[in-house]
């Protein structure tokens, strides 16, 4: 019995091996096939092609954990979350790979309950789990969360440390920062960039180049800081002297340095700097040129072009960019025509330049072309169109470009129905304008000053209020411009003491410095309330916290003035603001009508003398209407319009049947007394 027992067992155990030889076989020539899919995988969403990656993937007979690793993550690369989400729900088998991805894409989409609920299920963590976490809460703002969980962690490396110290430097609690940077037991380079990029935006140079000193070990992109930080602060001298310490330059540095001497107005030196660039390429001569154009070295720019062996569309836009600044406009529409290549970003570029030079005509002729050669348009093109369209005497452009607008389905972009409201709000149309804000989906900044702005300037002081309560009541922070809309809304609806409430909250609860208009505004709604001391003690105020009174300021006091006839303070303001600007024609009208108001016919007759010894000429009054889609303007003292004569018998006709409704209600006077 036991003679033949042993062989049983024998062949069981050798039956039993040979399966577990065979399972492992298998399995090794299984994982082995897998590699190269798993591979092919990865590369196919590293490029975009997200569905050849999951044709291969459904095709696979088999797949390991590695195989839906690559898949969730190549989807999280390319924006598919959802789908993420879906296939990580489907996973037969997990490993921590697949954990941390799916904590990194929950935390990267904001939703950071469900990142905790999946750190929570982990029976295993690591340090990249946790990390992940940290990352996570940094990234969300959560950063009181971030330090929590980093007090935690049993055990930390320096990214953990990195992480907490980085999100306390961006949330402004460099005291903490420092405090935790402190404490560290070990540090890398990156730890101490962090502290030294923090140091330096706090302004504390001194303090950021001891720890710069104190790295042992300085890669490039810590000079770099160095560097950067010294010609922020105007000490180009020192950044020079680190910049020559460089062993191995990179791009930034070359770039950091040339803009420095560029900003310091030390061309020859950046020029110098740049012919010993070691390598130099499309990009590096474009940043030099845009670096010359930006300072207003345009002709420089455009002389070391014609020379240069790089010239592509790129820094042809931003020459002429550079000479619509200048105000070159002919130059700038000449390199325009003469581009062998032209992409939409420099018709763009070219409409845009032309609109804010006045050649508003010009522009959208530039667009029909544009249109009729086929070129794509994109966001930008529809805001300058519209922008142009804003400053046209006539609607009938603009309501061109709003239904083209519509039918290229360029009404999702924020920016284009910002400038439709804008449009609308300017050209007086403002139910257009309300209706096309109503209608947008999400607002900015931008989106509400346009309306706020639009029915202040119309004489609609209340509705540009109930705007700007609303506005309130969503998470949009006013800005300045805002408070501009606010300020002139209450000077025109004559609320004195709501204007002085939101120029204090502007100032005191919004944190916002006033600006010469706001300035104007809060003047100009004292002064037209007849309270023209207090509008004094405002201008008193500017010259105690060091701000010079601009013109405009005196002009808005001087407005107030010619209104309640208080020609003392009128005369000081009108000189005031002809120191200024000794050639606006408008202040010597307005000075000579109160000077007769009072009498003042001498004083009348000197500035009538002064105004022509300085040959300033009054500019004739414009007025334009719009009949049948076309526009005609007339200018005071022109009657070279066709139909001018005719125009002019009416308006008298005009005049003389309102006098008839003036002298009206005194005739029934009189003849009531008479009965009587």
């Amino acid at each position: 019995m036991v003679f033949t027992f042993r062989p049983i067992q024998a062949l069981s155990l050798t039956k039993t091996l040979s399966i577990k030889l065979l399972a492992r076989k298998y399995t090794e020539s299984t994982l082995l096939n897998l590699k190269p899919l798993n591979a092919k995988i990865s590369n196919y969403m590293r490029n975009g092609f997200i569905e050849e990656a999951q044709k291969l993937f459904e095709e696979m007979p088999q797949r390991n954990t590695v195989t839906w690793n690559a898949m969730i993550r190549g989807l999280f690369q390319n924006g598919c979350f959802e789908k993420a989400f879906c296939l990580f729900d489907q996973m037969p088998n997990r490993d921590l790979y697949s954990y941390n991805t799916m904590i990194t894409v929950l935390m990267h989409c904001g939703n950071v309950n469900g990142a905790r609920e999946v750190f929570e299920r982990m029976q295993f963590r690591d340090v990249v789990t946790w990390n992940s976490m940290i990352a996570g809460y940094v990234r969300n703002g959560l950063v009181d969360e971030a330090v929590r969980l980093f007090d935690r962690m049993p055990s930390k490396n320096v990214i953990s440390w990195n992480l907490v110290v980085a999100g306390l430097v961006n949330c402004g609690e460099l005291d903490k920062a420092e405090e935790l940077f402190g404490k560290m037991s070990s540090r890398d380079t990156a730890s101490w960039t962090i502290m030294m990029s923090a140091l330096v935006r706090a302004g504390r140079i001194a303090e950021a180049r001891e720890h710069f000193e104190l790295m042992p070990v300085r890669d490039v992109q810590a000079w770099n800081t160095m560097i950067a930080a010294y010609i922020e602060y105007g000490y180009l001298e020192i950044a020079e002297v680190l910049f020559h310490k460089i062993a191995d330059r990179d791009w930034n540095s070359w770039n950091e340095m040339m803009n420095g001497l560029l900003n310091s107005q030390r061309i020859n030196d950046a020029m110098r700097l740049s012919n010993e660039m070691p390598q130099k390429c499309q990009r590096s001569w474009n940043l030099i040129l845009l670096g010359l154009v930006r300072n207003g070295f345009v002709k420089e720019a455009h002389a070391i072009l014609e020379k240069s062996p790089f010239s592509d569309v790129v820094s042809q836009t931003n020459m002429i960019i550079g000479y619509f600044g200048m105000g070159e406009v002919g130059t700038a529409v000449e390199l325009f025509e003469l581009m062998p290549t032209r992409d939409t970003t420099v018709w763009n570029a070219t409409i845009f330049g032309l609109g804010e030079n006045d050649h508003g005509e010009d522009g959208l002729k530039l667009f029909i072309r544009m249109k009729e050669g086929r070129m794509p348009v994109d966001e930008a093109t529809f805001t300058s169109v519209l922008t142009i369209c804003s400053n046209l005497p006539t609607l009938h452009l603009g309501k061109q470009t709003h239904s083209l607008v519509i039918k290229t389905g360029f009404d999702c972009f924020i920016s284009v129905c910002n400038a439709m409201v804008t449009m609308y709000a300017r050209c007086g149309n403002m139910h257009s304008a309300l209706l096309e804000f109503s209608s947008m989906l999400n607002h900015d900044v931008i989106s509400w000053n346009s309306v706020i702005c639009g029915f202040a300037h119309h004489g609609h002081g209340k509705k540009a209020l109930e705007m700007f309560k609303q506005m309130r009541s969503t998470n949009v922070r006013p800005n300045q411009i805002t408070f501009i809309g606010v300020l002139s809304a209450c000077s025109h609806a004559g609320l004195v003491e709501q204007g002085k409430y939101y120029f204090h909250f502007m100032k005191y609860k919004c944190f916002l410095e006033p600006t010469s208009e706001h300035y104007t505004c809060i003047v100009d709604l004292l002064g037209r309330s007849g309270l023209i001391d207090e509008a004094m003690k405002i201008l008193d105020q500017m010259r105690t916290d060091g701000v010079v009174v601009p013109a405009s300021v005196w002009g808005a006091l001087l407005g107030a003035c010619r209104i309640h006839k208080n020609t003392e303070v009128g005369e000081i303001a009108g000189e005031r603001v002809l120191e200024l600007e000794p050639h606006n024609s408008g202040v010597y009208i307005i000075l000579v009508e109160m000077y007769l108001g009072k009498g003042r016919k001498k004083d009348a007759e000197k500035m009538w003398v002064r105004m022509k010894e300085r040959g300033v000429k009054k500019q004739p009054g414009c007025s334009w209407i719009e009949v049948k889609n076309n526009a005609h303007v007339f200018l005071a003292g022109d009657g070279s319009h066709p139909e001018f004569y005719s125009l002019s018998g009416v308006l008298d006709l005009l005049h003389m049947e309102i006098e008839i409704e003036i002298l009206k209600p005194n005739v029934v006077s009189f003849q009531d007394i008479y009965a009587t």
